[in-house]
C-alpha cells in the first residue's frame, strides 16, 4: 500500500474527541516515525561505509554481500516504515471520519432543531397573520358602521338644523301676525270707543240709535227722518274687515250713493262726517219718496 502524503494541519487538527488523537497528535506521530527511520538510515548508511572499508581490505567479494544486506535492511525499513506510517494514516483516516460524523450529527441536531424552531416561528407568524387580518376586517367593518354614523348624525344635525330655521321663521311669522294682530285690533277698538263716543253724541241730538250686532257689526239706527212718521228707522250696518278697513255691509233703504260714502270714509276716516251724510242722503230720499 503505497503511504499517503503527509498534509499540513488544519483548524480541526485541534479538536480532541472521545480521548483520541487528532491530526495533531497524528503528527507528532508522524515526526517521531520520520525521526526513527532517519536514525535507522543513518545507522544503515555509517554500517555500510564501514563495511565498504572492510571490503577494501578484505577485497571485492565481499562487497556484493554488504549491498545485498544493505538492500535487504533498506526493504525492512520501508517495510516498517509503511506499515507504522500505514497504521497511523488508517487511526487517522478512522478519527477524521468518526469527528466529521460526530461534527455531522451535531450539526444535522443543530439545524433540525432551528428548523423546528423556525417551523413554529413560521405558524406563529402565519397565526398573527391571520389574526391581523381579522383585525384588519373588523377594523374596516367598525369604520363603516361609523362613517354611517357619522353620515346620519349629520343628515340629523341637518335635518335639526332646518327644523330650527323654519321654527325660527314661523315664530318670526308669527311674532308678525300678531303684531300686526294687536295693531288692528288696537285701531279697531280705538275705532270702537270712537263710535261708542259719537254714538251717544247723536243719540241725544240727532235720534240716532248704534248697537253692535253678531259678527262684528256696528248697525246705526236713524230716526226723526220721515216727518209723516218720525219713528220709522233707517238703518246702516257697518263693520271692519280683514284689512282693517270700514265696509258697510247691509242699508235700509238702500242709497245710490253708498259706495261713494264708503270711499270716502276709509280714504279721510271721518267717522262723524260719513254718518252725517247717511243721515242727509236718508232725508233727501224720504222727501224724494214724499213727493
Amino acid at each position: 500500500m503505497a503511504a499517503a502524503p503527509l498534509t499540513p494541519a488544519t483548524p480541526r487538527a485541534r479538536y480532541r474527541s472521545n480521548g483520541r488523537a487528532g491530526p495533531a497528535g497524528s503528527a507528532n506521530q508522524r515526526r517521531a516515525c520520520c525521526g526513527r527511520a532517519a536514525a535507522a538510515v543513518g545507522g544503515g548508511k555509517r554500517r555500510a561505509r564501514t563495511r565498504w572499508v572492510r571490503c577494501g581490505a578484505m577485497g571485492n567479494a565481499q562487497a556484493e554481500d554488504e549491498v545485498a544486506l544493505f538492500e535487504k535492511d533498506m526493504k525492512e525499513f520501508w517495510i516498517q516504515f509503511k506499515i507504522s506510517y500505514g497504521t497511523e494514516q488508517n487511526n487517522q483516516t478512522s478519527a477524521l471520519r468518526d469527528l466529521c460524523k460526530e461534527t455531522l450529527e451535531a450539526l444535522a441536531a443543530k439545524w433540525s432543531k432551528k428548523l423546528k424552531e423556525e417551523d413554529l416561528m413560521i405558524d406563529k407568524i402565519h397565526e398573527c397573520d391571520n389574526e391581523i387580518l381579522q383585525q384588519s376586517k373588523y377594523v374596516a367593518e367598525k369604520e363603516e358602521q361609523l362613517s354611517e354614523i357619522k353620515s346620519k348624525l349629520n343628515q340629523e344635525q341637518e335635518q335639526q338644523k332646518n327644523l330650527t330655521d323654519s321654527i325660527q321663521e314661523l315664530e318670526e311669522e308669527l311674532m308678525k301676525k300678531m303684531e300686526i294682530k294687536s295693531s288692528k285690533n288696537k285701531a279697531a277698538k280705538e275705532k270702537v270707543e270712537k263710535v261708542s263716543k259719537i254714538k251717544t253724541l247723536f243719540k241725544e241730538h240727532l235720534a240716532l240709535e248704534m248697537r253692535r250686532i253678531p259678527d262684528e257689526q256696528l248697525q246705526f239706527i236713524f230716526r226723526h227722518i220721515d216727518r209723516k212718521d218720525p219713528d220709522k228707522p233707517y238703518m246702516c250696518t257697518l263693520s271692519i274687515n280683514e284689512q282693517g278697513d270700514y265696509e258697510v255691509t247691509s242699508c235700509t233703504p238702500p242709497l245710490d250713493c253708498m259706495a261713494e260714502l264708503q270711499l270716502k270714509l276709509r280714504e279721510t276716516n271721518n267717522f262723524s262726517a260719513f254718518v252725517a251724510n247717511i243721515r242727509k242722503a236718508f232725508t233727501a230720499l224720504s222727501y224724494k219718496q214724499s213727493a
